[in-house]
C-alpha cells in the first residue's frame, strides 16, 4: 500500500521541530493525521533521532486504555524521558484522555520535551485550545487530499490518463487518503464515506451537542450540502424545513450548523464587503470537506458542476494558507472568493465555462467594479481558450491551477 507524502504538512512539522511550542494537528476524521505522524517519526529516525527518544500513543488503540487518565499518562511518559537529549512525544486522538491538557501542559514545561497532539475536531476548536493549553501552541489544520496529491498517489498507469479523467475520479472516489491508498472502487468508496459521515455525525456532533432529534440534524446537514455555494441562513433553513412539514426553530438550526462546522465536515465562508472592508454577518455560504461525501448524501444535478468547482477551489485556497471569504459589492453582485494571506490579497471567480459571451461578460463584471490592483483570476474547465488575459484579469484552466506547484 503506497502512502502519499503530504509534503506541505510534513514541512510544517519539520519547521516547528524542537521549538518550545505544543504542535496541534487538527482536521476532519480520517484526513491523514495519524499517517502524517507516522511519516514524520520516520523522518526523525532518518535524521539522527533514536527510537528511544520517541514516545507514540494512539488512544483509539485498546493497548493504551491504561493511560486514558491524565496522571497515569504523565507518569508513563515521565518514566520514559531521557535526561540528556530531546524527547519527542506523540499523542494521537488525545481527547480520549480525561483532562489531557494537564499532562500535555506539564510535559510542555520541560525543556527536553517536544510535544505533538491530534484529536477529533469537536475537541480541538481554537477557543477550547486556548482555554485548555496554558502553554503556547501552533495549529496545523489538515484537509483531505488536494487534487495534486490525489494524482501523485495514483498508480503509474492511471497518472498517465488525462487530467480530466483524473479529476472525475477525484470527484467520484473522494479526497480521503484511504480511498486511494487501498484502491477502493466506487462501491467501496461510497461505503467508506458513509461510515465517515455516520462517525462524524454521531461522535462529533450528536454526542457533543446532546442532540435528541438526529433526523432533524440530518435534514439540516443535507440542506447545507445540497446548497453548497448558495447564500444560506438559519432562518431560511428553518423556513424551508417547516414548509416540508419538518418543524424546527431558527435557534436549533444555528446550533446544528455550529456543530457541523466544528466537526469540519462543513466549512463556512463568510461574506466580506470589498469596498467597506468589513465582514457581513448574514447569508453566508457553506462548502463540504469532500465533494464525493456530499454527493452520496444529496442527489446532484447537471447544474451542480459550477458549485462543485467552487467547493474544490475554496478548499484548495485554504490548503494554500489563505483566509477565504465571499466578496460582496455595494450593488449586491459578488466575487466568488476573496483570498487573503499575510502578504497578498487575490480575487477569484469560478465558472464551469465562459465560452458563451454572455457568461464571460457576467463573470468579468464584478472584477471590473473593484478599484484596487490586487490580482484577479477567472478559473474555468475550458480547454479551448482556457488561458486568456482580459485587461489584467487572468483566465486559467482550473485543473492546471489545481496542479500548480505552490510554495
Amino acid at each position: 500500500m503506497r502512502r502519499i507524502h503530504r509534503k506541505a504538512y510534513l514541512d510544517w512539522l519539520i519547521r516547528h521541530k524542537d521549538k518550545q511550542l505544543i504542535k496541534v494537528v487538527s482536521g476532519v476524521r480520517r484526513c491523514g493525521k495519524s499517517t502524517l505522524f507516522e511519516i514524520y517519526r520516520e523522518h526523525l529516525l532518518q535524521n539522527g533521532v533514536e527510537e528511544r527518544q520517541i514516545t507514540f500513543l494512539n488512544f483509539e488503540d485498546v493497548e493504551n486504555e491504561d493511560f486514558t487518565e491524565y496522571r497515569a499518562l504523565y507518569e508513563h511518559i515521565k518514566a520514559r524521558l531521557l535526561d540528556d537529549r530531546m524527547n519527542y512525544i506523540f499523542l494521537d486522538e488525545v481527547q480520549h484522555v480525561e483532562q489531557f491538557e494537564k499532562a500535555v501542559n506539564s510535559l510542555f514545561r520541560k525543556e527536553n520535551c517536544d510535544v505533538y497532539i491530534t484529536g477529533s475536531n469537536a475537541y480541538f476548536m481554537s477557543g477550547e485550545l486556548a482555554t485548555r493549553l496554558s502553554g503556547r501552541y501552533v495549529e496545523l489544520k489538515m484537509l483531505p487530499l488536494s487534487f495534486a496529491e490525489f494524482c501523485s498517489g495514483l498508480p503509474e498507469g492511471e497518472r498517465e490518463m488525462s487530467k480530466n479523467e483524473n479529476f472525475n475520479q477525484y470527484l467520484e472516489l473522494s479526497s480521503f487518503p484511504y480511498v486511494l491508498r487501498y484502491r477502493y472502487g466506487p462501491k467501496e468508496a461510497r461505503e467508506y464515506l458513509r461510515d465517515i459521515y455516520n462517525t462524524v455525525l454521531l461522535k462529533d456532533v450528536v454526542a457533543r451537542l446532546r442532540v435528541s432529534d438526529v433526523n432533524m440534524l440530518e435534514n439540516v446537514t443535507k440542506f447545507l450540502l445540497h446548497n453548497i455555494g448558495n447564500r444560506v441562513s438559519p432562518s431560511k433553513i428553518a423556513g424551508t424545513l417547516k414548509s416540508q412539514g419538518k418543524g424546527v426553530d431558527q435557534k436549533t438550526v444555528n446550533r446544528y450548523i455550529r456543530g457541523l462546522t466544528d466537526s469540519l465536515m462543513v466549512y463556512e465562508a463568510v461574506r466580506y464587503n470589498i469596498k467597506g472592508k468589513q465582514f457581513l454577518t448574514q447569508q453566508n455560504k457553506y462548502y463540504a470537506v469532500d465533494v464525493a461525501l456530499r454527493n452520496i448524501l444529496v442527489r446532484g444535478k447537471d447544474s451542480d458542476i459550477g458549485h462543485i468547482l467552487e467547493n474544490v477551489v475554496y478548499l484548495e485556497l485554504l490548503r494554500r494558507g489563505y483566509e477565504v471569504s465571499v466578496g460582496q459589492l455595494d450593488d449586491g453582485s459578488e466575487v466568488d472568493f476573496v483570498a487573503v494571506s499575510s502578504s497578498n490579497t487575490v480575487y477569484y471567480q469560478v465558472s464551469a465555462s465562459t465560452l458563451a459571451e454572455d457568461t464571460l461578460k457576467r463573470e468579468l463584471a464584478p472584477f471590473r467594479k473593484i478599484s484596487d490592483n490586487y490580482p484577479k483570476y477567472l478559473l474555468t474547465l475550458d480547454e479551448v481558450f482556457g488561458n486568456a488575459d482580459y485587461e489584467g484579469i487572468q483566465k486559467k484552466n482550473v485543473l492546471d491551477w489545481l496542479l500548480e506547484e505552490t510554495e
